[in-house]
């Protein structure tokens, strides 16, 4: 990491003078496979408004010579919405004690330099500060193997997940509603949960 790229970590009010470029970046980066987002940045900046307004939150950006290449962002999962929050409820977990890590987003450039791996070790670090949580998870889309915006030199992000003391729990399952490139209207995608235990962190 050079003095022109590094990793900074923000939570709350801290994170307001990032909003903008944080909404652009996240509406470039999920328009590739497999999320196909065909964003609006008026909701982006709402929806980021949450780890604004969350002081338990945390948002850690890359920069490259002090412009925003990456973000990773994470809050207590009792602060998500309802539909994050059900899976859980159905299966006996409590989500005072779950940490999530909401998304990691990186100019495609910048990618395979390890800043995937300090996306994740920045969140977890910032759970085991704060204290009182016994899992730390994500979720990701399911699409199917012969999904026709599908490319095919694209490879599924599990072993990194895996390699990062992750494991998919196929009964935690959600859907979140967004606008496919080629769709006309808003639909809901199946998500999986991923889960580690924070003292295997």
């Amino acid at each position: 990491m050079t003095d022109k790229l590094h990793i900074e970590r923000y939570s709350g009010k801290q994170l307001e003078k990032y909003i903008p470029e944080l909404a652009r970046l996240r509406i470039a980066v999920f328009r590739d496979f497999p999320y196909l987002y065909d964003g609006d940045l008026g909701y982006e900046e709402h929806y980021l408004q949450t780890y604004i307004d969350a002081p338990d939150s945390v948002i850690v950006l890359a920069f490259d010579d002090g412009k925003v290449i990456g973000a990773s962002t994470a809050i207590p999962l009792c602060r998500e919405t309802g539909e994050v929050k059900k899976p859980f409820l159905e299966h006996g977990y409590d989500p005072e004690e779950i940490f999530y890590c909401g998304e990691s987003v990186l100019q495609k450039n910048y990618r395979g330099q390890g800043l995937g791996v300090r996306f994740f070790h920045e969140r977890e670090e910032h759970a085991r500060q704060l204290g009182g949580f016994r899992h730390i998870c994500f979720c990701c889309v399911e699409r199917p193997a012969d999904h026709p915006r599908r490319p095919d030199d694209y490879i599924p992000l599990d072993a990194f997940w895996k390699k990062r003391g992750y494991s998919k729990h196929p009964e935690l399952q959600t859907s979140y509603v967004w606008k496919d490139l080629d769709e006309q209207q808003e639909t809901p995608k199946p998500m999986t949960f991923w889960l580690k235990t924070v003292n295997a962190a």
